[in-house]
């Protein structure tokens, strides 16, 4: 396996110095600043990074700082380079989360076995962590299926909105430099995962308004609507307990937010516009689509034309305009998934109610 090295120092001699080191053990790749670093790391993730301290601009410990804020990036090694042999700045930036710490100039003997002994590390440490991410994700899931199983008017429910969801996020991100710099690629991994979390507060709920099959009352509505909050605290207990599980800053997002609307008549928070977290905007879409178009023992379920005509008239009011012109790109690929649902189900979706139905949480 060929892993690849970053090496970030805009000391020329020192760079060079390195590259003659590594060249005949991985890929090396070379950025002479900390701005280059981070654009390398955003199209590509090395698998370890060597990043000098003192540099012009922006230094070691901000570079650093700015690869811990993207999940993805967070786990890469990195190991210090500093020509100040200082007992204080070495436990600086262990302390800020660099994995090793090298005097310049550089022994190659002794940077070759720190390289070889910290990929080695981070590799077993990735296979673990693949392993544990398999047996959590599939008691997560099962968790959220519980949920749903509560009511048997979801059936299915939070498979078919996380598709959904994966969908907007991937078409978004293609169609917008703004938002792929935002939200990278294994962050749409993680609000995809996060998805199915969405109502997990519906665990708090009561059976007899949970249940209901006819229209809530307004105290009963006003109950009901709780579970965003309640499933937000679940999540950030859940946070808590297992900090390296980064989705779940997503899947606490899209639980709170994913009822709020664009124009700031949602709830919990009344939140408006881009106060919305981007993840729980895409939710909303993905939620009243799945929602809508399934059926109910209180009315049947609606076509994907008349829930199209709810989307496009939500745009701006519920929802966000950008995500709902995505939206139309990938209509079909959403009426696919709903057509493929209804031979699944055997169900029959379709021509109920018109569109200007409901869409509160009654039927979500």
């Amino acid at each position: 396996m060929e892993y690849t090295v970053l090496v970030v120092d805009d000391n020329r001699a020192s760079r060079e110095c390195i590259y003659r080191h590594l060249q005949d053990e991985c890929r090396v790749i070379l950025a002479t600043s900390g701005e280059q670093a981070l654009k390398v790391c955003s199209k590509m993730r090395p698998d370890l990074i060597l990043l000098a301290i003192e540099m012009a601009g922006m230094g070691g410990f901000e570079v650093l700082e700015r690869l811990g804020e993207r999940a993805e990036l967070s786990t890469i090694p990195v190991i210090f380079l500093s020509t100040d042999n200082d007992t204080e700045t070495e436990i600086r930036g262990l302390e800020r989360g660099a994995a090793d710490f090298i005097v310049k100039p550089v022994n190659k003997s002794i940077l070759l076995y720190r390289i070889g002994h910290h990929l080695r590390f981070h590799r077993y440490q990735h296979l673990l962590e693949e392993n544990v991410r398999d047996l959590e994700g599939g008691i997560v899931l099962g968790f959220a299926e519980i949920v749903e199983f509560r009511d048997a008017n979801t059936g299915g429910h939070v498979g078919r909105s996380s598709r959904y969801v994966q969908i907007l996020g991937k078409t978004l991100r293609k169609q917008s430099r703004e938002v792929s710099d935002a939200m990278s690629e294994g962050d749409l991994d993680m609000i995809v995962r996060a998805a199915p979390l969405h109502d997990i507060g519906k665990i708090g709920i009561r059976d007899r308004i949970l249940l209901k099959p006819g229209p809530l009352s307004e105290g009963e509505f006003e109950i009901m609507k709780t579970h965003s909050t309640l499933g937000g605290e679940i999540l950030r207990r859940m946070y808590w307990r297992t900090p390296t599980q980064h989705y779940l800053k997503f899947a606490i997002q899209i639980a709170e937010s994913h009822h709020e609307r664009f124009d700031g008549s949602g709830y919990p928070k009344g939140l408006r516009g881009d106060e919305i977290p981007l993840c729980a905007r895409i939710m909303a879409v993905a939620d009243v689509y799945d929602a809508v178009t399934g059926n109910r023992c209180y009315r049947q379920g609606l076509s994907h034309e008349q829930t199209r005509g709810i989307i496009v008239d939500g745009a701006g009011t519920h929802f966000d305009p950008r995500l709902v012109e995505v939206f139309l790109k990938v209509e079909t690929q959403f009426e696919q998934e709903f057509n493929l649902f209804r031979v699944e189900s055997g169900g029959i979706a379709g021509g109920g109610g018109g569109v200007g139905m409901d869409i509160s949480p009654r039927a979500a």
